[in-house]
This record gives C-alpha cells, sequence and structure tokens, in this order.
C-alpha cells in the first residue's frame, strides 16, 4: 500500500450554495473542470477499471458505494472524490435511489 487513501471533498452550502445541479455544474467549471451528467439506476455495479486521466466524480443524489486503495467508502449526495489517472478503482449504487452524478475532467 503507497499510503495513498480516498479523500473526500464535501459540499460547502456556505461557499457553494444549496446543492443542486446548477451550482455544482458552477462549481466544477470554477475549478476548471468539463463534465458530463449520469444517472444510474439501484444496483448498478461498476467492477474494477482505470480511466486514462485523472477525473472527479461529483454525486448529486443518492448513495454511491465507491472503493480505491483498498479502501471503501459511501459517497452520498455533495460528496465529491478525485480519482487519478491509470488507479483501480469499483464503485455501485447503493440502496434504492438512483445515483446522479457528475464525471468531470480537466
Amino acid at each position: 500500500m503507497s499510503g495513498n487513501r480516498i479523500q473526500i471533498e464535501k459540499w460547502d452550502a456556505a461557499k457553494d450554495g444549496n446543492l443542486n445541479e446548477e451550482n455544482m455544474k458552477r462549481k466544477l467549471k470554477s475549478q476548471g473542470y468539463n463534465y458530463i451528467v449520469y444517472e444510474f439506476s439501484p444496483g448498478t455495479d461498476f467492477p474494477d477499471h482505470t480511466h486514462p486521466m485523472s477525473k472527479k466524480d461529483s454525486i448529486i443524489s443518492g448513495e454511491f458505494e465507491f472503493s480505491m486503495y483498498g479502501e471503501t467508502v459511501i459517497l452520498t449526495p455533495g460528496d465529491m472524490v478525485e480519482v487519478p489517472s491509470n488507479t483501480v478503482h469499483n464503485a455501485r449504487v447503493v440502496g434504492s435511489k438512483s445515483v446522479k452524478f457528475f464525471d468531470a475532467t480537466k
């Protein structure tokens, strides 16, 4: 283990306003990201995979179980996580609600 840990950036309503799609778009754009919005149904599973570029997943609704570096967390609305390029990770929708999230890259 390289000592890496999942770092979750939490939504700051005082700084970023209410959590909604428009404010998330504004925040990601201000950080230099382009993004695509996805919605996945309960039970959707993403087995171990990598991406050739670094990205940031930002949750708008639902709960997403996310694993990286041998650690597993539950991402909830307002949570943002950076996924470095070529880093093995996996995720799945948990609970009874769909997950809507921004898949953001620079």
